[in-house]
């Protein structure tokens, strides 16, 4: 299984970016990252809509899509190794992650998504919330794998 994050915004060097790379260097899983930027002043809608055409170009046609949102699922960290776990014996090829920019994510985006996850009720700076994620991801390898790295 491949993993896959679409986001907005371009990452700077510094400690949200060591932290990200730290546990994507980790990952057993092949991992890229594609980055997204629309350089216009929009309207929020109009942003909304054209970072969401970009995301969705992104991520290979055919992934399980995973949007981060705030109206999403919180999830123990079990319970999300237990649902990558389910898509990769399902036989998905491609799991796609996707953070939208600062106000959220398009239509399109949620009607293309598999599932919505959510980071708990607070809002994250987006750089933070890349390099969560991949801890997550990284956690979730280690549950399946039963290895001690995650203690419940």
């Amino acid at each position: 299984m491949r993993l896959w994050l679409a986001a907005v915004g371009r990452s700077r060097g510094g400690p949200t970016r060591d932290l990200f790379d730290e546990y994507v260097g980790r990952l057993g899983w092949p991992f890229t990252l594609k980055e997204v930027e629309v350089k216009k002043r929009l309207s929020s809608d109009e942003l909304k809509r054209q970072e969401a055409e970009l995301l969705l170009a992104a991520i290979p046609a055919g992934a399980i899509v995973v949007a981060l949102d705030e109206r999403g699922k919180a999830l123990p960290s079990e319970s999300f190794a237990a649902k990558i776990g389910d898509w990769r014996d399902r036989g998905a090829g491609d799991l796609a992650f996707l953070i939208g920019g600062a106000d959220g994510h398009g239509d399109a985006v949620r009607a293309r998504a598999d599932f919505l996850l959510a980071f708990g009720p607070m809002t994250w700076p987006h750089m933070l919330v890349r390099g969560m994620l991949a801890e997550q991801l990284y956690r979730a390898q280690q549950i399946l794998a039963g290895h001690p790295y995650h203690r419940s």
